[in-house]
């Protein structure tokens, strides 16, 4: 959870102003109460020893030292600057926070300044960057010297990529550790502590299961923009009110966008899904992207609808037009690399294509077909002359011979028998008529007449 920003005092000056917003006051204050990232934080791990240091030290015997730089990667809410926050208290090491869309040169400079006046009396500091990609080249140079010789604790968090914005010197002196979004399990949870507890809504308020539902999938593994939604929602719900109550109205007001009905682990799930593959089967693309909005709207994982995509791609569009697959992969990657909201394009991008190019299930069927026969023991052994022959011994078992090569003959296509004894002659693809199958169905004809006369 990623609920520390530069407005918030350091962590050695105790807990957050009631005043603050929510996801500020309901700032983690141990790992006990750190949500999500376990992979990272298991025992004896880095990060956790960075948090909780051993009573010998970082450096005791055995291999055990802690990487002094790291680099947090991971969508926003997952918990990069909350973990740095951690590190500080539970090292007890001092706490400076740059923003890197404001910090120049200058500013580094300063920061390293005071650390080494503090390190000087015996204080290590914590040096935590957010949105380091936005640095330059210069900035991210200015902190190799002090991050090279442990001057400070560098902590740096990114949502960007940071093999192409973080500078090659800088990450080899650091150790990555990836985060991931937050579960809708872990968003629950924030979200029912935050309702009951002292810091944050102390149970003046409730909220509906329906609303909550709602709450956890807008979030999207988000939990600062989970806390702040619940925060808004509280304030229209306890208006004039004595026993206010939190629901998908509410939810509706705080953020003025209509709450999509979908559970995506009921009905309206796979009816959505069903609905969305349908359409664009049927070649309806305004269908398809109206489907493909209520899901993403609704929270869907993006990673989700990418692989319905490229399913779709392959068993309903097929060779008919064999590209749309490379540009479903093509969405499945780019949503990978971007994330959301920029995801959405090229998702929409693939139903756009899916859509409007020309069907086929050929190779679907044949693939079906073929297994058919093989579940049922059509698989003769494989014909003398297809068998490796590139063992010693195996020409004298008549491997090999009469092979024909294919690139030797006419049109490419050598007349000799492939398929093994019972399966010849049997066909399972058959193209259709539409697309770039037409132009396949003509030239398969012709292979096919050239093989049979062998």
């Amino acid at each position: 959870m990623d609920l520390f920003d530069s407005t918030l005092a350091s962590p050695a000056q105790g807990e957050a102003d009631p005043r603050a917003p929510l996801a500020v006051r309901m700032r983690p204050r141990d790992l006990a109460e750190f949500t999500g990232q376990s992979h990272l934080l298991a025992p004896g791990s880095p990060l956790r020893r960075l948090i909780e240091p051993t009573p010998t030290g970082d450096n005791a015997a055995g291999g055990r030292a802690v990487p002094a730089s790291v680099i947090l990667w991971g969508p926003a809410g997952s918990g990069k600057t909350t973990l740095a926050y951690l590190v500080a208290r539970g090292s007890r090491r001092a706490f400076t926070e740059l923003s890197a869309v404001s910090a120049g040169v200058k500013d580094i400079r300063a920061v390293l300044d005071q650390a080494r006046r503090a390190l000087a009396t015996g204080e290590e500091t914590v040096l935590f960057i957010d949105e380091v990609h936005r640095f330059s080249k210069a900035q991210q140079d200015a902190l190799l010297p002090a991050v090279e010789n442990r001057l400070v604790t560098l902590i740096a968090a990114t949502t960007e990529n940071p093999s192409f914005s973080v500078i090659s010197p800088l990450l080899s002196r650091s150790l990555l550790l990836t985060l991931e979004p937050l579960g809708d399990d872990g968003i629950g949870q924030l979200v029912d502590r935050a309702v009951t507890d002292e810091r944050g809504l102390a149970g003046a308020v409730s909220i509906t299961e329906p609303a909550r539902a709602a709450l956890v999938r807008l979030a999207a593994g988000d939990a600062r923009r989970a806390l702040t939604i619940l925060e808004a929602a509280a304030g229209t719900a306890a208006l004039g009110k004595d026993d206010p109550v939190i629901d998908l109205a509410e939810i509706e007001r705080a953020i003025d966008v209509a709450v999509v009905q979908y559970d995506r682990d009921g009905d309206q799930h796979y009816d959505v899904t069903s609905a969305f593959i349908k359409s664009i089967r049927g070649s309806d693309v305004d269908a398809g992207l109206h489907y493909l909005a209520r899901m993403i709207q609704a929270g869907e994982d993006p990673r989700f609808i990418a692989r319905r995509l490229i399913i779709l791609a392959a068993e309903d569009v097929g060779m008919a037009d064999p590209s749309a697959l490379q540009t479903a992969m093509a969405a499945a990657q780019a949503v990978q690399m971007i994330g959301m909201p920029e995801g959405r394009i090229p998702l929409a991008q693939a139903v756009v294509h899916l859509a409007t190019a020309p069907k086929s299930n050929a190779a679907y069927l044949a693939i079906d077909a073929a297994l058919a026969d093989v579940r049922v023991g059509k698989a003769g052994p494989v014909p003398p002359h297809l068998r490796d022959a590139h063992y010693a011994g195996a020409k004298r078992l008549g491997h090999g011979k009469g092979y024909q090569y294919a690139h030797d003959a006419p049109h490419g296509v050598a007349p000799q028998v492939y398929a093994p004894d019972g399966i010849a002659g049997t066909v399972y693809y058959e193209p259709s008529d539409r697309g770039f199958e037409r132009q396949l169905k003509e030239r398969l004809e012709r292979i096919r007449a050239i093989l049979n006369s062998a």
